[in-house]
């Protein structure tokens, strides 16, 4: 094993990869990370996601940020890419997913997943920095307003969130690790978090878990994407894996490096599609299962846009400031973006929840009919951040998605079990209809929701599923790729039921989780 370049490669900076490459050096373990974004420091990240070549990554088109959309035939996933993954452009919220989620989907039986990961949620929390947002604004009051008008009052509550608040705009030495830390620098509630947190207080993988790892020496190389992972021994890995990997910005130069391990830290629109390529090509043995028990948080994303002529500020505050549980098995959270930041406007269409595509096509038309002045309103508004509010609906009902690899595209998703996953919930409808009616305010969905029926999610899990054997799951309840030796998966495709919530610190538990099952290296692997 000493001729080989590392003991463990993670593809992936995201939280699984994150908490991979800490705990992984920790154990003494030679680690590389390598990430296709690209590395960000806060003065990196937009002033508003009208800056396109520093917020959205396509970087074909010269595109170079931390921000995806891809779209697919049966959803619009929102993503996030560079060194930190998701939590560059996450809305920082932390929740534990209610009881139902332990005890379903393929990994059910394979362990009492409630108890079992208990302690890993609170070390989760612990390295994240969580704390319950202390300030309420607008949008949050707003909610909590629905939430009086249904009589759920006492089912809302301000979110757990990974934000250093402190005293606004002041700078620290580092609170939450001893010393031992970055500085962090009080949050000053703009409301920007998903566009890239330049204020030093979202607590970002870059901030904590990759922070640690690279001064334990683990590398991190940005802008390189791995496409070809093959055995050195023809078999199942027993010897290692050669990694294979381009450039995924400006000229393609290729490098490969050697590695007694792997673990697949992608996200399901990384790690998936590699897996599906790998298996045709280089890597047989993987399971057939690969891309099924795909899931969204069966959600629905509406922008309500106030017309009130002295119109509140619904930017100010957190991305997401407070959760209303609305039933045993639905949430609904008030999103925002910060000041300036109304790119998605030219995406919106009026919400016209119907059966049929027509129906929908005139209902939009209508729009223009029956509320004239409140369309031209939202569409000519000078401040569409403050005015508009996203309303984030998410249920732990199930349904699930294949994804398979495109002749035409790179991926598409067919129907696996349970309804296909929709933008029309009825819930979700009632819900953004109060709030409309409370802030006079105009709905508007992605045009894709609306024309086409098919959901927008930021929460897409599942393709790597566990399950007791390969003929259920691609990995077993310990992360481990069925058919291979050393070989992991640890992000959001591991994700084998709907959490119903924002998934991340989920994520997060279930690599600690992981990453707890390995042994230490042996000292007289380290000598060598």
């Amino acid at each position: 094993m000493n001729k080989l370049d590392y003991d463990y490669v993670v593809i992936g900076s995201g939280f699984g990869g994150s908490v991979s490459a800490l705990r992984l050096a920790e154990k003494g373990y030679k680690v590389l990370v390598i990430e296709k974004g690209k590395w960000f420091k806060s003065s990196d990240f937009p002033k508003t996601n009208w800056q396109l070549k520093k917020w959205i990554w396509e970087p074909k088109l010269g595109l170079k940020g931390f921000f995806k959309m891809t779209f697919l035939n049966h959803v619009t996933i929102l993503s996030g890419v560079g060194v930190g993954g998701g939590s560059l452009t996450y809305a920082n919220t932390l929740p534990i997913p209610k009881n139902n989620f332990f005890s379903s989907g393929s990994w059910a039986s394979l362990n009492n997943w409630k108890t079992t990961l208990n302690p890993f949620y609170k070390t989760a929390y612990k390295m994240l920095g969580a704390t319950v947002n202390p300030t309420l604004f607008e949008a949050d009051k707003s909610l909590k307003h629905i939430a009086k008008e249904i009589n759920k009052e006492s089912k809302f509550e301000p979110t757990k969130v990974a934000v250093y608040f402190g005293k606004e705009g002041i700078k620290v030495n580092d609170p939450y690790y001893k010393g031992k830390g970055p500085d962090r620098t009080g949050c000053i509630y703009c409301g920007a978090c998903m566009t890239g947190c330049r204020h030093n207080a979202k607590n970002t993988l870059d901030k904590n878990y990759l922070y640690f790892a690279q001064k334990l020496g683990v590398k991190i190389i940005a802008e390189k994407e791995v496409f070809n992972v093959t055995t050195l021994d023809n078999n199942d890995g027993s010897k290692g894996y050669k990694i294979e990997y381009k450039s995924s910005i400006g000229k393609k130069e290729k490098g490969n490096v050697t590695t007694k391990a792997v673990i697949f830290s992608g996200g399901v629109l990384g790690t998936v599609p590699l897996l599906l390529k790998l298996k045709e090509k280089s890597l047989p043995k993987l399971s057939n299962c690969v891309g099924k028990n795909v899931r969204t948080n069966s959600e629905s994303l509406l922008l309500v846009t106030s017309t009130n002529k002295k119109s509140k500020d619904y930017s100010k505050g957190i991305a997401i400031g407070s959760i209303l549980h609305t039933d045993k098995n639905s949430h609904l959270e008030a999103v925002r973006y910060g000041k300036g930041s109304s790119f998605f406007r030219i995406l919106t269409i009026p919400y016209v929840p119907h059966k049929y595509f027509f129906g929908r096509v005139f209902g939009t038309i209508s729009v223009l009919f029956k509320h004239p002045v409140k369309l031209l309103k939202t569409i000519f508004t000078t401040s569409y951040s403050q005015r508009t509010t996203v309303l984030l609906f998410m249920q732990t009902l199930d349904s699930t998605l294949r994804i398979k690899l495109g002749k035409f595209t790179k991926m598409k998703t067919e129907k696996e079990e349970g309804e296909v996953p929709t933008s029309f919930i009825p819930e979700a409808i009632s819900l953004g209809k109060k709030y409309g009616e409370l802030v006079n305010g105009l709905t508007y969905a992605n045009f894709t929701d609306v024309l086409m029926g098919t959901p927008t999610t930021a929460h897409i899990l599942g393709g790597a599923a566990m399950g007791k054997n390969s003929t259920i799951g691609v990995i077993d309840k310990n992360c481990n790729v069925f058919g291979y030796k050393n070989m992991l998966v640890c992000d959001g495709s591991m994700i084998s039921a709907n959490p119903g919530v924002n998934p991340s610190l989920t994520i997060t538990a279930i690599a600690e989780y992981a990453m707890s099952k390995i042994p230490n290296k042996s000292k007289k692997e380290q000598k060598e």
